[in-house]
């Protein structure tokens, strides 16, 4: 091989190539204080232009579909508040039995009024994100009743590894927002443990978070006490709304009343709500993905629809959770081919519509491995590359989302980091088109010690959280670490060096105030 190429290990150039390497390499491993993260802008934006799968005759025939299933099916819904809703905009409504029949005009209507984007603002102005046009947010994993770590083990969830969870996401800037309980504390009572975890939320991070909307009650607490951690009244917060829900459709076609009534409520109050149908092909939904798409269309519109008959204006995303099972077992499948088609697809039928959409990144990997990082892969990259504005579950989702995991947060972390990367806008500036480093380069040389290469040593390339880039002596002389390993290690070192955010002590103290008076109101309404 030429040694002007540096690929001989003895010749001059080559121990030039193979000393800079482990500079590279040195500068590449976490750092002893914190680890390392990639730098992006506050909101994330998406330079590349999502991917189509859907030709425009295609996605009218699921919106036609998707209107008749709403005007001569129905969808029910089992509050009467919602009913009545629907009734006084012109829905046929059979209240014997929550079928709700409605006209194609009453989701124009909705639709018209409906913003095509919207701002929440956290108790931390600069950790505000934006959803809809081309901004981009992930969230932490949510709603899992198991946590595992590769210290201890699988186990119930609890309120420690609750506090521990939230404040991993606040270690990595990539996590814009907190999803529903990243796990469930299952020690503390069902009726009040949703303060205890809003409480870690507002005190442990100071980033966008999620109020359970199981009822009126849980969604107006969230409220309340984002609005305390700002310094606001929540009749402040409906114009400056800083909290958002996921809506969960219970599919086939069916919104419970305790949903119904948090997405009314979210919504009056002038939060974010996201009408996710949860539309699993071959159990929830038909088996075709054509099919699938416009039950799931049906859905989202129906719930979209309630938002704004409850307060026209007030932010909406459209939600889209659309994979298949496994037909033998039954089991759900996720990161899967059709997921990732039914995905990009849904994102197409939002933009239809010029609304903000969410989808997820999903796994049904039981254990942090090779399964887990491909499936999760897939899902990423067709939430991204589709057009979501929120992607949910962006780090920690295991086992089906029964699980969340402290060693997917960093395998998600680090994906997360490369799709930022990958959608960023290009830079062909005349700086950057380098030809002065073409005219110092012989050819055949190398670009190791162009002026070009100096000048970006540091911040050429993105800095991996997880991947290790040595040499494979390098590696097996440190321990021959797989990535789960690494991931272990770097969770470890970034909860050893967390510090909570700043807060002031009078918000702190009127927090613990409202906590305690809404468990003491609570214990007694539960008697």
């Amino acid at each position: 091989m030429d040694e002007h190429r540096g690929g001989h290990p003895e010749s001059e150039s080559g121990a030039r190539v193979a000393r800079r390497r482990r500079g590279v390499e040195s500068a590449r491993r976490p750092r002893e204080s914190g680890v390392p993260q990639v730098k992006f802008p506050a909101i994330l934006r998406r330079a590349l232009k999502p991917i189509e799968p859907l030709r425009d005759d295609q996605l009218e025939d699921i919106h036609q579909a998707s209107l008749t299933i709403l005007e001569e099916i129905g969808i029910e819904f089992m509050g009467s508040a919602a009913r009545a809703l629907f009734e006084q905009a012109g829905a046929r409504v059979d209240h014997g039995s929550g079928l709700v029949r409605i006209p194609r005009a009453v989701i124009d209507t909705a639709l018209k009024t409906a913003p095509a984007c919207f701002r929440l603002t956290p108790r931390n102005p600069a950790r505000a994100i934006e959803l809809g046009h081309d901004a981009v947010a992930f969230g932490l994993v949510a709603g899992p009743p198991n946590v595992h770590d590769c210290v201890i083990g699988r186990r119930a969830g609890n309120l420690a590894d609750y506090q521990r969870l939230v404040s991993l996401a606040q270690c990595f800037d990539i996590i814009h927002l907190l999803g529903n309980q990243v796990t469930a504390p299952q020690e503390l009572p069902v009726a009040t443990r949703h303060l205890d975890c809003y409480r870690a939320n507002v005190t442990l991070t100071d980033k966008v978070y999620h109020c359970t909307a199981i009822g009126r009650e849980r969604a107006l607490d969230g409220i309340d006490m984002m609005a305390i951690s700002r310094g606001l009244t929540r009749e402040q917060m409906v114009d400056d709304p800083g909290v958002l829900t996921i809506i969960s459709v219970n599919s086939p076609r069916r919104f419970d009343e305790a949903m119904s009534d948090g997405l009314m409520a979210m919504a009056e109050w002038g939060q974010a709500v996201v009408v996710t149908p949860f539309t699993l092909m071959g159990a929830m939904a038909p088996v075709s993905i054509a099919a699938a798409l416009a039950q799931q269309n049906a859905e989202a519109l129906a719930g979209i629809a309630l938002t704004q008959l409850t307060r026209p204006g007030s932010p909406v995303v459209y939600g889209a959770f659309t994979s298949n099972v496994d037909l033998r077992s039954g089991a759900p499948a996720f990161g899967t081919a059709e997921n990732a088609r039914a995905t990009m697809a849904g994102g197409q039928l939002a933009r239809r519509y010029n609304l903000p959409y969410r989808a997820s990144n999903a796994s049904a990997s039981n254990i942090v491995d090779a399964q887990a990082a491909y499936e999760s892969q897939m899902s990423l990259w067709s939430s991204v590359m589709g057009g979501a504005n929120l992607v949910y579950h962006g780090a920690g989702w295991m086992e089906g989302g029964l699980t969340a995991s402290f060693e997917k947060i960093v395998l998600d972390v680090e994906m997360l980091q490369m799709m930022a990367g990958l959608i960023q806008p290009f830079d062909t500036s005349p700086a950057e088109l380098g030809l002065d480093a073409q005219r110092e380069v012989p050819p055949g040389g190398h670009f190791f010690g162009a002026q070009h290469t100096l000048e970006r040593y540091q911040h050429a390339f993105q800095q991996p959280l997880l991947s290790d880039w040595r040499s494979y002596p390098a590696w097996a002389e440190d321990g021959a670490k797989d990535a789960t390993q690494r991931a272990t290690a770097i969770w470890q070192q970034a909860l050893a060096h967390f510090t909570p955010p700043p807060l002031d002590p009078a918000i702190a103290e009127a927090l613990d105030a409202f906590v305690a008076k809404r468990r003491e109101e609570r214990k007694h309404a539960s008697d």
